[in-house]
């Protein structure tokens, strides 16, 4: 088998053995580059050289240093504004528009905030006002006029008749009965009380009738975080069909572009989910142990050490509530543990008084290290501040209470390794899924084992170059060519882009 790695250009033989001027070239396959892995349109559409997405990291986790050089290397980034204020959210943006400009296409993300409602809308005002022409509404399970609003302000006609978007809408998803809501267009009351409240133009809301919510659909896997841990796939055809079932029953001018994320770690799963038809592929995980994200050196060592059954469920802090739980790294820390023992006992009383004392006593040692009451303490100051609603509540409601001492540790746990508190390393929730583990087994022993030499870019072009080389290789074995499995491995490389 004889590679070239630069071009693809690739030419069988029937040995195994290294390629030299003996091997017996018996078949030849024209060039194939990364540029052309994924849907044409995505890149005409958002002006990248490549299909991939750098995917937001909340927190700031996914942070301006990692945007702007995601665009530098011809791919999108997207802001994760998850867990800020909009203040710091639109400092972050100020800094990515100051750099990038309009020569280089970048995003921010929307995360749907129930807790929170005002926050979410204030955050569409400032994409709204800043001219942000990409958001990535994420963790939503129904669709919301926030989002409606954004997807649809800028809609026009052109003298052709075409419509076309001022703002694009990346729609991450896990299940069809959401995906269908952002690919389906709004629903007509929903505009028409966006109009009544003065969000949209009528002539928006009548342009926004005929057109999904999202064009681009982000089939969310087994990934970090909020995730359904699903596997990409059995996920990733199913909302492709309902992709092309809406564009049919909507008569749309465009079917909105299927793009696949969770789970992607090496070339390999690069490769195989532009074999399933996505149009980009997003990243998240990996490029949390990436030199421009913003954690610490000390969550980043953590995280090169991963492996692929390192990674566990727990409670997320922002539906703490409601059960619902995210995927974080269990190697290396006790947060999972912990705030796993939080919920029980949220479910199990009522009150923080009702609390045993022995239990009691044994949280503030090991969790919390410091008396409940200075705790609550904390969160008054921070929702008289934040949100005085939420003290409303709890005055009315002792178990709102409870549950806001309890959510002060597992908002606090993924602060702790952004910032490398050494104190807390046991508590970092750090948040990954299993494709950090084939990351890190792809890349041992190469030039991006170290965390210090795992650019973002270097990332992006050696998945996208390796997955480029794969999908050669299968290209040449559907034509019967007796492949030898060497074929299928490449290994890292310093890249440097044309």
């Amino acid at each position: 088998m004889q590679f070239d790695p630069v071009r693809h250009e690739v030419s069988a033989a029937f040995a195994d053995a290294p390629a030299g001027p003996a091997s017996e070239v018996i078949g030849h396959l024209p060039p194939l580059y990364p540029e052309w892995l994924g849907g044409r349109a995505f890149n005409e559409a958002h002006g990248t050289r490549f299909a991939y997405v750098v995917g937001e990291m909340a927190r700031g986790i996914a942070s301006t240093q990692l945007v702007i050089a995601a665009a530098r290397a011809g791919v999108i980034g997207f802001f994760g504004a998850g867990g800020l204020s909009v203040p710091r959210v639109e400092a972050a943006l100020a800094e990515i528009g100051h750099a990038l400009g309009d020569a280089e296409p970048w995003g921010c993300n929307l995360i749907h905030s129930p807790n929170e409602p005002d926050t979410e809308s204030a955050l569409v005002d400032l994409f709204l006002r800043r001219g942000v022409r990409r958001v990535c509404a994420s963790a939503f399970m129904a669709l919301q006029p926030t989002v409606v609003r954004y997807a649809y302000t800028g809609l026009a006609r052109r003298a052709d008749g075409t419509v076309t978007r001022a703002n694009h809408v990346f729609a991450k998803i896990s299940r069809p009965e959401v995906a269908r809501q952002f690919i389906a267009p709004a629903p007509e009351e929903m505009l028409q009380a966006l109009v009544a409240a003065g969000q949209l133009t009528p002539e928006e809301a009548v342009l926004g009738a005929g057109l999904p919510v999202a064009e681009d659909i982000t089939v969310e896997a087994d990934s970090g975080g909020h995730t359904d841990n699903r596997p990409l796939s059995a996920l990733f055809p199913v909302i492709q069909q309902l992709a092309l079932d809406l564009a049919r029953e909507h008569g749309y001018a465009r079917v909105p572009r299927v793009g696949a994320a969770g789970g992607l770690g090496t070339p390999a799963a690069v490769a195989a989910a532009f074999q399933l038809g996505a149009a980009y592929v997003v990243t998240g995980s990996i490029n949390q142990s990436a030199v421009e994200a913003g954690v610490s050196a000390e969550a980043k060592a953590l995280l090169a050490e991963a492996g692929l059954a390192d990674c566990t469920m727990a409670p997320s802090a922002d539906m703490f509530e409601l059960g619902v739980k995210v995927q974080v790294l269990r190697k290396g820390t006790f947060f999972a543990q912990r705030a796993t023992k939080l919920y029980e006992l949220y479910q199990t009383y009522p009150t923080l008084e009702d609390i045993p004392a022995a239990e009691r006593g044994k949280i503030e040692r090991e969790i919390f290290r410091r008396p409940l009451a200075e705790i609550w303490t904390e969160c008054v100051t921070f929702f008289t501040a934040r949100d005085p609603r939420e003290l409303v509540e709890a005055e009315r409601n002792p178990r709102h209470r409870l549950a806001l001492v309890f959510r002060w540790y597992l908002g606090s746990s993924s602060h702790w390794p952004i910032v490398g508190d050494a104190s807390r390393r046991l508590d970092y929730q750090i948040w990954c899924g299993p494709a950090i583990g084939s990351f890190n087994q792809w890349v041992e022993g190469s030039f991006l084992a170290p965390p210090a030499a795992r650019t973002v870019a270097q990332i992006a072009l050696n998945l996208m170059e390796g997955a480029a080389v794969l999908t050669r290789a299968a290209q040449l074995r559907s034509f019967g060519v007796a492949v030898p499995a060497s074929a299928y491995e490449f290994r890292p490389r310093p890249l440097q882009l044309s």
